[in-house]
């Protein structure tokens, strides 16, 4: 059974293309989602074989939510789109799946069929479409935000609560479905620790602790651990 995770922002594309996947019984679909904010969560909590996933969603578009996905667990992406939504052209030289809405029975059995075959992540969303972080989709209680990377101080996880933001606004404190493996080679964001990461604009010390440990002293007064791994991060000091 190929698990399969439909993401579109329009209910009634969303209800058909979901009646159209499940008319092929190897296809299971486990979750569907109206936004990235929820796609991001379900793909993480799910890890969905499949993804099809519309391109013009509002505050994070498709292609921009790629970025917030650990590469090396991506699912096999099949994108939908409206014709001249994005260059179609492109697509197809680059290998990627697309689907044009309205989306056509007969086409998206192609599409599925090609499934079968190899549902494993496709290399050519990666090295094509995804860029580096700009924003981080966040939550608080009920609420939705987008944090811009600069203001970020320090994350760190959880392994109860999961990862947290600290932001230049100390009176703000966040959630992120994220893990901090997505911001390794994706963000300016650098790992000291196991369960930190910290943005290097905001340093203010570097300590040197006994057996090659350190601690970060940063904008607010937070301390934060660095581990003997992750010295290397900070040449000058390891």
């Amino acid at each position: 059974m190929i698990r399969t995770l439909i993401v579109d922002d329009e209910p009634h594309a969303l209800s058909d293309l979901q009646g159209k996947v499940t008319k092929d019984v190897d296809f299971e679909v486990v979750a569907t989602c109206s936004n990235a904010f929820e796609a991001i969560r379900e793909i993480n909590r799910l890890t969905p074989d499949v993804v099809f996933l519309d391109i013009k969603m509002p505050k994070i578009t498709g292609i921009e939510m790629l970025s917030m996905l650990d590469r090396e667990t991506m699912p096999r992406i099949v994108f939908v789109t409206a014709f001249g939504d994005y260059a179609i052209e492109a697509f197809k030289e680059n290998a990627i799946d697309f689907l044009l809405k309205p989306v056509d029975q007969s086409r998206l059995d192609i599409t599925l069929a090609r499934l079968k075959q190899d549902h494993q992540a496709q290399s050519a969303v990666c090295s094509t479409l995804v860029s580096g972080l700009k924003f981080i989709p966040c939550y608080r209680g009920s609420q939705y935000f987008l944090i811009n990377l600069k203001d970020i101080v320090h994350l760190f996880s959880s392994p109860t609560t999961g990862v947290h933001l600290v932001t230049v606004d100390e009176k703000k404190a966040f959630h992120t479905n994220l893990g901090l493996k997505v911001f390794e080679g994706n963000s300016p964001l650098l790992r000291c620790h196991r369960q930190h990461m910290i943005n290097p604009d905001f340093i203010k010390l570097i300590e040197r602790l006994d057996n090659g440990l350190g601690r970060l002293h940063l904008n607010g007064d937070h301390i934060v651990p660095v581990s003997r791994s992750y010295m290397s991060n900070f040449p000058a000091f390891a």
